[in-house]
């Protein structure tokens, strides 16, 4: 769109309101598609209020994070909420940290999250160099390609500087100690000494035999560093005078951090990791079938919970150990299986608004990004991902006949990386893959298209003149299974999808239509409940008495209006009777402030339901019917 449609500013101000403001937060980062905040204490009203704000997809709530889903404009959000937090690196952590695998998880997503992109780039260049040498055999042997070889690899072999930076960040520790310590690790001068001591010869610091480890492209050692070293700081901070403390602290520091990683830190850790590999690849090479049906069907589960991050130090080991890895090879089969899912929905629907969703979320597929497919497809009608699990699983247990491997790292693996497949030392490999990529793609459309995709959707056209009901104020529903949803206001009935706000357009939050009001009265469009209004008064959810969930959001960013245009005649858990007067609003004054007064109906629990129909009116009355549910 041309103009700019959100405050991100507003939002993450709104943000950190809801969840109890800068003194409420520990730590605040982000990975692809969220936003992701460590609270000292949980609020439990604060999902709520989140979830319904606009730009937000949904909240989720694990691994002793806060996760707000916004979609692919959560760097402009994230840049305007660490410029609103400033937490005192000095400050003692709180002491509700959760549980430790909920905190190593969320260690891993601070760590990584914020430089994928740059391992994903780094990867498809690789890629792209696999497929120009298999076309151009004499292309490895020219300068172009070395150049652009040492460029791929880069990234992955400075990788413990990237983590030091985003460690430090995470750990409250100074940035700069934290690179300058790490440096010394992946010097050139160290990897000759390790070199010299793989050959046979000792050499001792502090009378103490060193190991033959290296550490370009490591991870747990640089992790284990900065972790250490934020506690060495902090107490050296406290006991330093501080007329000297700026020399001193770094000094210190660094003496003592890097002969430690040498000689313990990194040794154990390593061994850790290299474990931890070795026995995924044990389960890889001895049982293919369990490690794929798992992989290929489980890992989207991990997506979900934004937990997925923690398999990273594994998969580097692989690749640093064997100089290729399994695990993405099934990983990539799981994401193509959810857009396979997308393509059903897609093929299936008649729905515009949900074709519309559908494509934007595969579209964000391809790239490896799988959370706007899974909260604004799959997940939402629930059985579209149960196929593409499915799929996942399948395709991945055909894969692993073929000994599939990824001989590259792909950041995000999906189907952009599927040529990271194809390798000498493997060459079955990269038919295992396809294969099992084209089933991941196919099954989950044939499923959708035999057994559905959660809603039984029907033309509008196809409705007789006998099915249309007249307006009227008394509650109304066709049978049991139906519950029929009044307009609210008078005005112009337009499409969800026509609403110049992308969140609502594309159906993320559910199915629904849009008025341009011709008032400035709000109705209860049925009997119920008043479940939520937001701070700012311009907008308010209902719950019908048979529980229907109905958001009415009165025009477009009048959040940034701070309820001043708003009057509420009913208060948050009042009981409503369809017809009441619930909100006026200066429609005038918003124009005004030139925000349009688009005002979004959205029945945000649409995956309860079999369908929902919309009527075919373009004018609408108080008390005309707009949608029927279907149980």
């Amino acid at each position: 769109m041309g103009e700019k449609i959100r405050d991100y500013s507003k939002l993450a101000k709104d943000i950190l309101e809801a969840v109890g403001g800068e003194e409420n937060i520990v730590n605040a980062t982000r990975c692809a598609t969220r936003l992701r905040i460590v609270l000292k204490r949980s609020k439990p009203e604060a999902k709520a209020m989140v979830s319904e704000m606009t730009g937000v997809i949904t909240v989720v709530e694990n691994s002793g994070q806060f996760q707000v889903v916004i979609g692919q404009h959560v760097g402009e959000v994230f840049e305007e909420f660490s410029n609103l937090v400033k937490l005192d690196s000095s400050e003692a952590v709180s002491d509700n940290k959760g549980t430790i695998l909920n905190r190593i998880i969320a260690t891993m997503s601070a760590v990584f999250a914020p430089f994928v992109y740059i391992l994903a780039a780094a990867g498809i260049l690789q890629g792209t160099l696999i497929l120009l040498n298999l076309l151009f055999p004499s292309f490895a042997e020219t300068g172009t390609y070395e150049v652009f070889s040492f460029i791929s690899w880069a990234p992955f072999t400075f990788l413990p500087i990237f983590i030091a930076i985003t460690a430090s960040n995470h750990f409250k520790s100074n940035p700069y100690i934290a690179v300058a310590a790490i440096a010394a690790l992946v010097s050139p001068t160290w990897a000759a000494m390790a070199g010299r001591i793989a050959e046979g010869e000792t050499i001792s610091l502090l009378g103490m035999a060193l190991t033959q480890t290296v550490y370009t492209s490591s991870v747990l050692p640089p992790l284990f560093l900065v972790w250490i070293l934020s506690y060495l700081e902090r107490f050296l901070n406290k006991r330093i005078h501080e007329v000297i403390r700026p020399l001193f602290v770094p000094f210190i520091s660094l003496v003592i951090m890097v002969p430690l990683t040498i000689l313990l830190i990194g040794p154990l850790s390593t061994i850790g990791a290299n474990g931890i590999a070795n026995g995924y690849n044990f389960l890889a090479e001895n049982a293919p079938a369990v490690a794929g049906a798992v992989i290929g069907g489980f890992w989207q589960v991990l997506v979900i919970f934004g937990i997925h991050w923690g398999v990273t130090p594994m998969v580097i080991a692989n690749f640093d150990l064997y100089g290729r890895d399994s695990f993405q090879a099934y990983q990539t089969i799981a994401v193509i299986a959810q857009i396979g899912a997308v393509l059903g929905v897609i093929i299936k629907t008649k729905s515009q608004e949900t074709k519309k969703m559908g494509v934007s979320a595969g579209v964000t597929g391809l790239f490896g990004i799988t959370e706007p497919a899974i909260y604004g497809i799959t997940l939402k009608f629930k059985k579209p991902f149960i196929f593409g699990s499915i799929a996942g699983a399948v395709g991945a247990i055909t894969a692993s006949f073929f000994n599939p491997y990824y001989f590259a790292f792909a950041g995000l693996p999906g189907p952009l990386t599927i040529v990271n497949g194809i390798g000498s030392e493997s060459p079955s490999s990269i038919w295992g893959i396809l294969i099992g990529c084209a089933i991941a793609i196919i099954l989950p459309i044939v499923l959708i298209q035999i057994f559905g995709y959660g809603e039984n959707v029907v033309e509008k056209e196809g409705l007789t003149d006998s099915t249309k009901e007249q307006p009227d104020l008394a509650v109304e529903t066709i049978n049991v299974n139906e519950e029929s949803i009044h307009a609210p206001l008078r005005g112009q009935i337009i499409p969800l999808s026509e609403v110049s706000d992308e969140v609502f357009s594309s159906g993320a939050m559910g199915h629904g239509v849009a008025i341009e009001p011709l008032d400035n009265q709000l109705y209860a469009p049925f009997d119920g409940t008043v479940v939520m209004i937001a701070l700012t008064k311009h907008a308010i959810g209902l719950r019908s008495n048979s529980g229907v969930e109905l958001l009415v959001h009165v025009g477009l960013d009048t959040v940034m209006l701070k309820g001043k245009p708003f009057t509420l005649h009913v208060e948050d858990g009042a009981r409503i009777k369809k017809g009441d007067l619930l909100m006026t609003f200066d429609r005038e004054f918003i124009q005004n402030e030139g925000i349009k007064i688009t005002t979004p109906l959205i029945i945000t629990n649409t995956q309860s339901y079999k369908e929902v129909i919309i009527e075919n009116i373009l004018d609408g009355l108080v008390g005309d019917k707009l949608l029927t549910v279907v149980k």
